[in-house]
């Protein structure tokens, strides 16, 4: 059987699929919108099937639909890549890439592994799912992202877990809190003050939960929140202190806040890339996974206050 359609075919469908309208989808590829719509009747009846639902303010992907973006995303920017490699210009290479990330490690360490991979690749095109870890794991283990950075996923049988760093929970507070100039916290210190904690649907939550089993006076909310930069905006705003992983602090001068050792006990989270066992990356994926493997060391850095403390003092076990 004949294949009934052509390149032009599926970039109209590529997109359709990223603007959701036909319209701008039209313009995107410089055609009018019957000839556009044309394209799209012409590469459906050549598949046999229904790509787009069609409404009158959008047009969504199908379950057929999303599966063959997923597939044809990734064969375009391999001929591309291929292309591009002939010509020896990889510098112009086109694409797009879409991170699955828990939001503590989007500001102080994917932001600045995009930065580098934007100054070698600039045209293509990253997308990043910040999400709750599990959400993360989800879109990973169903192909909506290439891959992920997640503290959630060394379990599964279907995920591959590459260990990035392992860093602590802190305690963070304001710089003019009682607590702020202590070389460390114990929880039964916390527990004296406001606290605010994660959402029962954190995955954050759910680490620290098993962790403080059976640890006494632990700390109880006064405030709760599902994201930690929120937690971390009413920490700012003098409400109280929050326990956060080391990450998802804002850097060591800032104005406002400090992140003080936590112990008795200490909890540690590793970090990781997540990918699918079963997938090959796209060759703008790879880079971009391979840079965040090697700026790895940049964001154990940012650990080193509680490393150094670590390195000095005794140390201490759970429940003490």
């Amino acid at each position: 059987m004949a294949i009934n359609f052509d390149l032009n075919d599926l970039l109209a469908f590529r997109a359709v699929a990223e603007l959701g309208n036909f319209r701008r989808a039209a313009e995107s590829v410089h055609i009018s919108q019957p000839a556009f719509s044309r394209r799209i009747d012409k590469l459906e009846e050549a598949l046999g099937a229904r790509l787009l639902e069609r409404t009158t303010r959008r047009v969504n992907l199908t379950t057929v639909g999303r599966d063959f973006d997923r597939q044809l995303r990734q064969i375009l920017d391999a001929l591309d890549t291929t292309l591009l490699g002939i010509r020896g210009v990889a510098a112009s290479r086109m694409g797009e890439v879409t991170v699955a990330c828990v939001p503590s490690a989007v500001n102080y360490f994917l932001s600045g592994v995009i930065a580098a991979y934007h100054q070698r690749y600039p045209k293509i095109r990253v997308r990043i799912m910040d999400d709750s870890a599990n959400a993360v794991l989800t879109s990973v283990a169903r192909g909506e992202a290439d891959f992920g950075l997640n503290f959630v996923g060394s379990q599964e049988n279907d995920v591959e877990f590459e260990p990035l760093l392992e860093e602590h929970f802190v305690a963070a507070c304001r710089r003019d809190h009682p607590l702020a100039g202590q070389a460390q916290v114990t929880w039964l210190e916390l527990a004296k003050y406001d606290y605010i904690s994660a959402g029962k649907t954190s995955g954050n939550r759910l680490l620290l939960d098993q962790a403080l089993a059976g640890v006494p006076g632990k700390p109880h909310s006064m405030y709760e929140t599902q994201h930690g930069t929120t937690m971390i905006g009413l920490v700012e705003a003098g409400l109280g202190v929050a326990v956060v992983p080391s990450m998802a602090m804002p850097a060591a001068d800032h104005p406002l806040l400090v992140s003080v050792p936590l112990v008795d006990p200490v909890v540690k989270r590793k970090m990781g890339l997540i990918k699918r066992r079963s997938s090959v990356l796209t060759p703008a994926a790879q880079q971009l996974y391979d840079l965040c493997a090697e700026m790895q060391v940049k964001s154990k850095l940012r650990t080193s206050r509680f490393d150094d403390f670590q390195n000095t003092a005794p140390a201490h076990s759970p429940g003490q």
